[in-house]
């Protein structure tokens, strides 16, 4: 994380992107993932694995590009939320989320002066939109199903870190395991 000039850390940049809701209202889909998982406690899966979770918007305008995170796998990300919430005002099933990459602790702030609520963290392997937590099967050597929470994902920075950590470390060849840490905190619509 990049430092201010007393070597103080800063707070990320938020991002925010949309996707689709993924619970038990999609019925045999759910039901067959939700078996497959063997999660205990979920409830819904929020994450921003691209299968599990598609982006809402997949097919960008000229103006998106002026409101786009422009980055290494970072495209998908908006840096305004108040353009990202008129670009799908039409879409109902949806999760609009404030997301923190790669930060060096937890962040209390919530990442826009809006109605957000931190709900976890995810491990993203960027080449491929894929979570570790909730889309691999599992890393039973690393963490336990049972460690997630009711969205499919890390309540706590700590432990987080160290699957991420330890993932890496374990499992070198699986390009699942090398992850990006997000802490994700959802718009409450």
């Amino acid at each position: 994380m990049d430092t201010d000039k007393h070597g103080y850390s800063k707070v990320p940049e938020p991002l925010f992107i949309a996707t689709e809701r993924f619970d038990p209202t999609d019925g045999e889909t759910w039901q067959k993932y939700f078996d497959w998982a063997k999660i205990p406690s979920l409830k819904e899966i929020v994450s921003l694995d691209g299968s599990l979770c598609p982006q809402l918007i997949k097919d960008f305008m000229d103006e998106d590009w002026n409101h786009i995170v422009k980055a290494d796998f970072q495209l998908n990300y908006f840096c305004d939320l108040d353009y990202l919430l008129n670009r799908v005002s039409d879409k109902s099933r949806r999760n609009i989320l404030g997301l923190y990459r790669n930060a060096d602790n937890h962040i209390s702030e919530a990442p826009a002066a809006r109605d957000f609520s931190f709900i976890g963290y995810d491990l993203i392997d960027e080449d491929t939109q894929i979570s570790a937590l909730t889309n691999c099967g599992g890393f039973p050597d690393v963490f336990g199903n049972n460690e997630l929470n009711s969205y499919g994902l890390i309540s706590y920075f700590g432990r987080a870190s160290e699957v991420r950590r330890v993932l890496a470390a374990q499992h070198p060849q699986d390009s699942h395991a090398q992850c990006e840490l997000y802490a994700l905190w959802r718009l409450n619509e």
